[in-house]
């Protein structure tokens, strides 16, 4: 509608769900399915190993915690599934229950686990997938090989190395899984994405392979008792990721709530800091930036304006890409000073500083930041048609202002995502 701006949403992926995420949650809703047949229709096998390790997946999945900006961690819970997927023994008294059962008992554990998170609105389906099809994955791997006697001959160390390789192999294809799933639901860069759930991989990952091994081949010589003992330490584990994870939360929450004193005090139209950040964000990622890269510059976008603080006479509508070099330069470092005085990451510092300099001399974050700020003011000041004539207009000023690769992956991103209007009123 006429006099209304456009604004960017983000995660508004348009179109159909991709066809990679149906043809996943289709196939781990198969399984699941057949699974829960098959182990009806035969019964259960040992129910008291079905029972013990079903409470551990379930407690596992009731402790799972995803805050905004982190992903859904369950280590419990996989560890658990994992452990049962690899089991062959309870007690020195070999277990029968076959691979279907182990993919029985997870969904059943976790369906009912993630009662409360859907409850509250959570994000459940891509989460059930991914444990579905990777606890699937080694249980297929492992329970055929069991059943047919060639794990016999692996007695000892060799044994305990064969699950490691199972396990890691399986850690690996559940990363492959997670950030092809992304990719199709975001059309966020795949390798990136790829990236981050290895590094992640390598953190409570490595803790989730190692725990699931242990528990398996306790639960062999010792019985069903070393499911508590190996499992408090990773719920423990589980319990401080949650604390660190609230840290953070409050920590960027903190840091939005000082750079909205620059909205207060009238030197920014509000919103604007949060508006700049969202799309900051969406540029980093579209460009291959890390996660630790991402927060830093969020963080920075956030807090790009803050040295309008310091000026005696207020720009107008925060308006600092139409000033002069010199100004914007100024204004830029004594951003920096008033960041670094905040305590935040000295990298922070770094970007609100250099976001005025000539885009061959900024580092990547600081050329995202002073783009999408120049793209966020245009399109204030240009009215009905302005994201257009801002890209024009950031087009027109690569020769020294703007990096070309950031203006493209800018049009990319709000081109895919969308431009939508807000409602009226």
């Amino acid at each position: 509608m006429p006099g209304q701006r456009q604004t960017y949403v983000p995660g508004a992926v348009r179109g159909r769900p991709a066809r990679v995420l149906v043809l996943a949650h289709g196939g781990a809703l198969l399984l699941g399915a057949a699974a829960l047949a098959d182990t009806l229709w035969h019964g259960v096998d040992r129910p008291g190993d079905a029972l013990a390790f079903g409470l551990l997946v379930a407690v596992g999945e009731l402790a799972r915690w995803s805050g905004a900006g982190e992903r859904a961690s369950a280590p419990l819970g996989a560890a658990g599934a994992l452990a049962y997927a690899l089991l062959g023994e309870n007690a020195g008294h070999p277990t029968h229950h076959g691979a279907l059962q182990v993919v029985a008992v997870v969904v059943a554990a976790a369906l009912l686990g993630c009662v409360p998170h859907v409850a509250r609105g959570g994000p459940t389906a891509d989460h059930l997938t991914r444990r579905v099809l990777t606890v699937g994955f080694a249980a297929l791997c492992f329970q055929p090989l069991y059943e047919r006697g060639r794990l016999h001959e692996w007695g000892g160390p060799a044994h305990a190395l064969l699950l490691v390789a199972l396990l890691l192999l399986t850690a690996l294809c559940d990363a492959l899984l997670a950030a092809v799933m992304a990719h199709s639901r975001t059309r966020w860069p795949f390798g990136p994405l790829l990236r981050d759930e290895l590094r992640a991989m390598l953190g409570i990952g490595s803790a989730v392979c190692a725990t699931g091994a242990v528990m398996s081949l306790a639960v062999a010589v010792v019985g069903l008792w070393a499911l508590p003992v190996f499992s408090l330490p990773l719920l423990l584990t589980q319990f401080s990721f949650r604390r660190y994870a609230a840290v953070r939360v409050t920590y960027t929450q903190t840091i939005a709530s000082l750079a909205r004193a620059t909205e207060i005090a009238g030197c920014t139209p509000a919103g604007h800091a949060r508006r700049v950040a969202v799309l900051s964000r969406a540029v980093g990622r579209e460009l291959g930036l890390s996660g630790p890269e991402l927060t830093v510059l969020e963080y920075a976008a956030l807090m790009h304006d803050i040295g309008q603080l310091s000026l005696v006479d207020p720009v107008p509508a925060g308006a600092t890409a139409v000033l002069s070099a010199d100004e914007q330069r100024r204004i830029a470092l004594l951003g920096g000073a008033v960041v670094r005085q905040t305590g935040v990451n000295a990298e922070v510092a770094v970007v609100v500083e250099r976001q005025a300099d000539p885009y061959r001399e900024q580092p990547v974050s600081a050329r995202i930041v002073r783009a999408v700020n120049a793209y966020e003011e245009m399109v204030r000041a240009a009215g009905p048609g302005g994201p257009l004539t801002a890209l024009e207009k950031l087009r027109l000023g690569t020769a020294r202002d703007y990096q070309p690769e950031v203006v493209e992956s800018l049009a990319r991103v709000l081109s895919r995502d969308g431009l939508t209007l807000p409602s009226a009123g």
